[in-house]
């Protein structure tokens, strides 16, 4: 049977054991390890497709299946065309599978071993998901990649309420597999999970990659515990997934997240970070972030980053972009959503260049020794 998506390993850094990879996909080709912006419904905040791709250079960007099941509803999208072209996106796509949105529900959800009771966060309607009706969402969706059905624990979780989630995850990753209608074209990932307890991660994994996923993520990280045990249970976690398959960190976004990630051999990592700093007017920069509503930029004519070519520092000022975020107007959001995204997508770019360079530790202490913002790991 084709495959919907293959990964080739191009190298592997000798100083560090980074790879850098790309992963083919029926929507073209994404460069590995990168980071992937979040349009939660089936936009990313702010953007357009064009900014997107002509001033960020996105390869993949990412779609919310509990909210688009909500709003506008899968059969729509379906109807349209799916999801690349109701977006009018035409490089490649993941879904995630609403399970950490409905873990981040709390009290408003109940899980059984059939699947999710809910409360829709819009209107209190009583709603339902279970690994079939997911599958058959994010089938209508169209995404090039898919997400299996999960359940992400809370930090911190006994040993003995993750162990049962885990394993209720790995036996809804079976339905999810058996309800799965559009291999050829499609994607289904696995995502490991098991909290922070070793044993539980590497039985998840092997359990998983029994299964043979065509590739996996790591869940269940990046949910309030500290960064050390975080990158610790991920560098762990990852020696047990294959290396002829794509490695996914769910909701990590900030550069020394990211760059850890690639340390510990993940491919591809997301979060909703860069835009909703660029809502707060923040900005990221090689040096550390940048609040332009603080007034000593109210006579800041420079860019907000010597050097940087993104639209927004090509054209615009500090002082500019202060006014902007202080007067509440659009344009100051959209400035700062395209500079984030930009910094990210050459940040990751930087990244695969240094492990082609078999260079990655070094750029690790150059990276650190510039940005007192974030801890060394």
């Amino acid at each position: 049977m084709k495959k919907a998506i293959t990964y080739e390993c191009l190298h592997v850094c000798k100083q560090s054991g980074a790879r850098r990879g790309v992963i083919h996909t029926p929507h073209g080709d994404i460069q590995t390890p990168i980071f992937m912006p979040v349009g939660t419904q089936a936009t990313v905040k702010s953007m357009t497709p064009e900014e997107l791709k002509n001033e960020v250079n996105a390869q993949i960007i990412l779609s919310n299946t509990y909210h688009l099941y909500l709003r506008p509803g899968n059969k729509i999208v379906k109807e349209a065309g799916g999801l690349h072209n109701f977006m009018k996106w035409d490089r490649p796509i993941l879904t995630d599978s609403g399970g950490f949105q409905v873990f981040s529900l709390g009290d408003l959800r109940k899980i059984t071993e059939e699947g999710v009771e809910f409360k829709s966060h819009l209107d209190g309607a009583k709603l339902f998901l279970s690994p079939e009706s997911v599958m058959e969402i994010e089938n209508d969706l169209g995404a090039d990649i898919m997400m299996a059905f999960d359940e992400c624990c809370p930090y911190p979780s006994t040993y003995e309420y993750t162990e049962k989630s885990m394993e209720r995850t790995t036996r809804w990753a079976k339905r999810c597999i058996e309800a799965h209608k559009n291999d050829e074209k499609q994607a289904l990932f696995g995502i490991v999970q098991g909290g922070m307890y070793k044993d539980l991660r590497e039985k998840s994994a092997k359990d998983l990659v029994a299964l043979d996923f065509p590739g996996y993520a790591v869940g269940g990280l990046s949910v309030g515990e500290p960064k050390d045990l975080m990158c610790d249970i991920l560098g762990f976690t990852t020696k047990f997934l294959p290396e002829d398959k794509p490695r996914y960190l769910m909701g990590v976004g900030t550069p020394d997240y990211l760059l850890e990630a690639a340390l510990r051999g993940i491919d591809m990592c997301d979060c909703v970070l860069p835009t909703r700093i660029a809502r707060n007017g923040t900005a990221l920069t090689w040096n550390g972030k940048v609040v332009v509503r603080n007034a000593t930029y109210e006579r800041d004519f420079s860019p907000l980053e010597e050097g940087c070519k993104c639209y927004t520092c090509r054209n615009y000022t500090k002082a500019y972009l202060r006014h902007l975020v202080k007067t509440k107007e659009i344009l100051g959001i959209r400035l700062l959503s395209i500079h984030n995204l930009y910094f990210l997508s050459k940040f990751m770019e930087r990244v695969r260049t240094e492990i082609e360079n078999d260079n990655l530790l070094n750029f690790k202490k150059e990276f650190y020794g510039k940005n007192k913002l974030y801890k060394e790991i």
